[in-house]
């Protein structure tokens, strides 16, 4: 009566052991067949991300090509219209039109042709580097008053107030223009 009590414990441990192996055996092909399943699914998850990344990085050069274009024409655009704005009517010194609305021959930079300039002045304002229309029509009023008053007490009673705009008329040759405006003037300023 003893060997079955030895028997039957000694038959079920072998039992659970051998279907112990087999679940063991099962579940391990499995959870490698999940750990292969989801490395898999990263790989592909990490593949996705970089050709997002490329065309995130694409679309970013494409955005800063067109920005850059954008900024291009915007400052064409600007520059015609400041050159369209600016533009002078006449830079070339015609001295026949000038003499047809003088009366007189002009020459070409000749200070004296603005109201309240004379030889002693122009004197002045050349040998401090104003040489033409165009660098006194640049020349602000306070500079102007400055060379005048660098010059002495005589220079300074001068109103020089008006000399940069006449001189901008002589330089883009609206020499009408100025002559009428100076019909107006006494000594260089405005009545």
């Amino acid at each position: 009566m003893n060997l079955p009590c030895f028997l039957i414990p000694a038959l079920v441990g072998i039992i659970c052991g051998i279907l112990g192996y087999l679940l063991g055996k099962m579940y391990s092909n499995k959870s490698t067949f999940d750990t292969e399943s989801l490395q898999d699914d990263l790989d592909s998850c990490n593949r996705m991300n970089s050709q997002l990344r490329l065309d995130l990085e694409k679309m970013r050069s494409q955005l800063n090509e067109q920005n850059k274009m954008k900024a291009n024409f915007v400052a064409e655009k600007d520059q015609i219209i400041e050159t369209n704005s600016k533009a002078p009517i006449n830079l070339a010194f015609d001295a026949g039109v000038a003499k047809a609305v003088f009366g007189k021959k002009i020459n070409e930079n000749d200070l004296k042709i603005i109201e309240g300039i004379g030889p002693k002045i122009e004197e002045l304002f050349k040998t401090s580097g104003i040489l033409t229309w165009k660098a006194l029509s640049e020349t602000s009023v306070d500079r102007c008053k400055e060379i005048l008053n660098k010059a002495g007490e005589r220079f300074q009673i001068h109103d020089p107030g008006t000399w940069p705009r006449q001189a901008k008329l002589c330089y883009e040759g609206k020499w009408q223009e100025l002559k009428e405006w100076q019909a107006t003037l006494d000594g260089g300023r405005e009545k």
